[in-house]
């Protein structure tokens, strides 16, 4: 039977010998297209999860009233220190300011040793604020929230950075800006 479902192939060329060896597939099973499943295949998961639990858990997820004074090593939140991260497409700038606004640090990609295109990058936003995050702990900061702004390359990768660099991220909140009345649009090209 084996040697009936293999046949074996010799071909000389030039004083060189090579093998090939097929076989015929063992089992032919093929796809219908046509066929009714057993049981609804889509919904298996609707079962197994239940959703009240899942937002019962995430309970504190959002801010309420009381956020404000909620204590992260003994600091309240609204006392703690915050890293603005404004992203371009041309570079990420790094500033590290008290609760009030006052700015303690500011670190660049530019200022980080990157130039031309590369201040852009997501690998220089990730150094930098692992650069940040040294000088920051060097200060004896460790838990920050985080306000991010704009739209670019580095964006994830510097939050990322801050928290490979040692510091507590607490929470982070976007701050880019919306045009509510955006540029004109180009005019249209003529063919």
């Amino acid at each position: 039977m084996l040697s009936a479902l293999r046949t074996s192939f010799r071909i000389s060329v030039n004083s060189l010998v090579r093998s090939f060896q097929t076989t015929t597939p063992a089992t032919i099973d093929r796809l219908d297209h046509k066929r009714i499943p057993a049981d609804d295949e889509g919904v298996q998961g609707e079962k197994i999860i239940d959703l009240d639990s899942v937002l019962k858990a995430k309970q504190g997820l959002f801010p309420t009233l009381e956020s404000d004074n909620i204590l992260y090593d003994g600091v309240p939140y609204k006392d703690l220190s915050i890293c603005n991260i404004r992203v371009s497409h041309n570079n990420t700038v790094f500033t590290l300011t008290d609760h009030a606004g006052t700015v303690k640090l500011i670190r660049s990609c530019g200022m980080e040793g990157f130039k031309n295109t590369k201040k852009g990058t997501n690998i220089a936003a990730q150094t930098t604020a692992i650069s940040i995050a040294t000088k920051a702990i060097d200060r004896g900061i460790k838990n920050i929230r985080v306000r991010v702004r704009g739209l670019g390359p580095g964006r994830l990768s510097a939050v990322k950075g801050l928290q490979m660099g040692g510091l507590q991220i607490i929470s982070v909140t976007d701050n880019t800006r919306v045009s509510w009345n955006p540029p004109r649009p180009r005019k249209a090209r003529r063919l």
